[in-house]
């Protein structure tokens, strides 16, 4: 069988960013790379959204940035001032061909699309098997998801960011092009946690998305009933739909590094890369993919990757309460966003801020609720 340095099962954002990142550090020309994924990433499957300072590495394929966002329940609406930052959104097939354009050219890294069957240690190397061949490597980074080693245990709660929306375009010029709705909660909850997302392209075009953080997906005939639902309360009454998008985004704080190995390790969702809390993944998988490149640079024992931090505590307290009372989301975030700072806020999501400045956030929210949240976790732990 061949033998490669590194083979990276799943061709999703967490490994193609990590090899994107290999590729411009100019640190790995001499170690062979090979990428496994039965998906060839020709397709505009999904869009990723994020929020950022300045122009950012990825600028020449960001397809369009807000200056402001909405965020609403069915009390209140507030207009959000996001300076310093941008909100920003990339189309999946822009962020495919940026990446395997400039893979193309390197003579190192080989693309297979195949079925992978399954991966194991034997000895110092990984072997992997596809439904054509099999292949050994130095070191496997996995990115495919197994959603029953979650499921199987009960310590860590599991919810899904599910999710279908439809890019349309009005006869009715309804839309601020400036202005994302960044979560709309006016939507009737039902004894979830659910709101509108829309990110507006021009005064007649834009992406409405109906989204939960629940445990359960919906049928998807619900989904979409809600957004026509929504589509007529915005005072549109005609509209065809240009495309279509569905995802379906884990959840959970399950401690995946656990389940790491010397020569093996996991990377995406399947490593917990997914921000648990808001089921963001662009941002930190930029960051994450960064750390790895230059982890790689120095250790050679993966076990030694992860680092858990204090955000990872605070995304298992929200989880934890949303795990047993699900229809309390649009409570506690409403309580964030409608009198906190968004600046802070966002800078809190992207787990960047201070001790004190997690306080200026958390005291936000319902203390009662994070406090009988607190311990009893600390029993579970």
């Amino acid at each position: 069988m061949k033998h490669y340095d590194y083979i990276f099962t799943g061709t999703g954002l967490s490994a193609l960013m990590t090899v994107y990142e290999m590729v411009v550090s100019g640190q790995f020309q001499q170690k062979e790379i090979l990428l496994l994924d039965i998906n060839t990433k020709r397709t505009n499957d999904r869009t990723w959204c994020f929020w950022e300072e300045g122009k950012g590495d990825w600028k020449k394929i960001i397809s369009e940035e807000w200056d402001f966002a909405l965020f609403a329940n069915e009390k209140f609406s507030r207009d959000l001032d996001l300076k310093p930052y941008q909100y920003k959104m990339i189309k999946g097939i822009d962020f495919y061909n940026k990446v395997f354009k400039r893979l193309s050219v390197e003579k190192n890294i080989t693309f297979l699309n195949q079925e992978i069957l399954g991966f194991s240690e034997s000895g110092k190397n990984v072997v992997v098997q596809t439904n054509e061949e099999s292949f050994s490597c130095n070191k496997l980074f996995n990115s495919i998801y197994n959603p029953e080693m979650v499921q199987k245990q009960t310590k860590y709660p599991l919810l899904q960011q599910h999710f279908i929306g439809w890019f349309i375009k009005s006869e009715q010029a309804v839309f601020n092009s400036a202005k994302a709705t960044f979560m709309d909660f006016s939507v009737e909850q039902r004894g979830n946690t659910r709101f509108m997302y829309v990110l507006p392209t021009s005064s007649t075009e834009a992406l409405i998305e109906y989204t939960l953080f629940s445990k359960d997906l919906l049928p998807k005939e619900e989904y979409e009933n809600e957004i026509k639902k929504y589509i007529q309360k915005l005072g549109i009454t005609n509209y065809e739909i240009i495309e279509t998008e569905k995802g379906n985004i884990p959840m959970t704080c399950f401690p995946f590094w656990k389940e790491n190995k010397k020569n093996i390790l996991h990377i995406g969702s399947a490593g917990g890369w997914t921000k648990a809390s808001t089921g963001y993944t662009f941002k930190n998988t930029t960051k994450k993919a960064k750390q790895l490149v230059a982890f790689l640079n120095k250790e050679s024992d993966l076990r030694k990757f992860h680092k858990t931090n204090k955000f990872w505590f605070y995304d298992l307290l929200l989880l934890d309460i949303l795990d047993q009372k699900n229809h309390l989301g649009s409570r506690i975030f409403s309580s964030m966003f409608k009198k906190g700072n968004p600046t802070l806020i966002f800078k809190f999501l992207d787990e960047e801020t201070s001790f004190l400045e997690d306080l200026q956030v958390i005291w936000k929210c319902p203390k009662m609720l994070f406090i009988k949240a607190l311990f009893t976790r600390i029993t579970r732990l």
